[in-house]
């Protein structure tokens, strides 16, 4: 987006607060101008603009990471509270009506670039004509961290974990864990033998999601080796596809890699099942009635793009690809 120059010096603007706030976050001004969109050199001018406005310094320059001042401490309790109300004044004045917003940055899961993400912001366009669209694809523990930080207005994620008092959801999917094997290949069961010497690909642990297919595999009694460990859907769904192993991912992994459809097969998770939750976050009480306006026409677009036609090919994941309850 276009920089936001230097402006204001001498006065304290909403624009310097949110770059102090970023700032003492990130510990850095090269971290903080990365999140806000800005270069570095307007983040130190906004800065500076703001200290010479208060009339004392918020950041000790010396320290490594950059370390606030005591009025730096004292000054960010306050700048929370200017934005937060700010945010509230932002939702009031929209009132429901997305037709007033100007920007809005969100942040989605990989999983829904293919079909749902191009349909929701083509969707959203449509009503928002002078809205600027800001959109960030990242891991869903990413998103949250950003969303936490004010560096995104609305998050698509898989929940990570106890929702943060700060934040308030719309459910949006089940994603229920199966099985990838190669194309023919009869499933295992809990039986990892089953495939001979087929190895098994590890989706990474550095992801939740990685981290609950491990947990898993642990409740079973399955210790199977660690030689592959992969962090992309295309990438292991490419390994099963040419015959080189086998995994568990979920329907929106295999959605995602549609080149591989005709190669590989799906098969029920054995044992217990294990989903993952799809949801739309939010600050709680901050935008008002516009995340779930947005909660709802994803909702829709996923059961277009993604729930029919998965269970139509597969009819095993009818009732669980699908809403979860609440």
């Amino acid at each position: 987006m276009p920089d936001r120059v230097a402006r204001g010096a001498g006065r304290v603007t909403l624009w310097g607060v949110e770059v102090f706030v970023a700032v003492a976050e990130e510990g850095a001004v090269s971290a903080a101008a990365r999140r806000l969109g800005a270069s570095p050199s307007s983040v130190s001018q906004q800065v500076a603009n703001l200290e010479s406005a208060l009339a004392t310094p918020l950041f000790d320059r010396a320290a490594r990471p950059i370390a606030l001042t005591g009025a730096g401490r004292l000054f960010l309790r306050r700048a929370q509270r200017i934005l937060d109300e700010a945010a509230r004044a932002r939702a009031e004045l929209t009132a429901g009506d997305l037709s007033g917003l100007e920007t809005l940055r969100l942040g989605v899961i990989e999983d829904f670039d293919a079909g749902v993400t191009p349909r929701l912001l083509t969707d959203l366009a449509a009503d928002l004509g002078a809205c600027h669209f800001h959109l960030e694809t990242a891991a869903s523990h990413r998103l949250q961290e950003r969303l936490a930080a004010r560096a995104l207005d609305i998050a698509i994620a898989a929940e990570t974990g106890p929702r943060p008092d700060w934040a308030e959801a719309w459910p949006l999917l089940n994603d229920p864990f199966v099985l990838v094997l190669p194309s023919g290949r009869a499933a295992p069961g809990v039986d990892p033998a089953a495939l001979g010497d087929l190895p098994f690909i590890h989706y990474t642990s550095r992801h939740a999601m990685g981290r609950l297919i491990e947990a898993w595999l642990a409740r079973q009694s399955l210790r199977l080796p660690q030689r592959f460990e992969l962090d992309s859907y295309h990438a292991i769904l490419a390994m099963a596809a040419a015959g080189e192993g086998w995994s568990i991912i979920t329907p929106l992994g295999y959605a995602a890699a549609q080149r591989f459809h005709a190669l590989v097969s799906l098969a029920p998770l054995p044992g217990p099942p294990m989903a993952r939750r799809i949801a739309l976050f939010a600050r709680a009480g901050e935008l008002g009635a516009m995340p779930a306006d947005i909660a709802a026409r994803t909702a829709r677009l996923i059961a277009e793009e993604v729930t029919a036609p998965l269970t139509t090919a597969m009819p095993f994941l009818a009732g669980v690809l699908a809403p979860p309850p609440g």
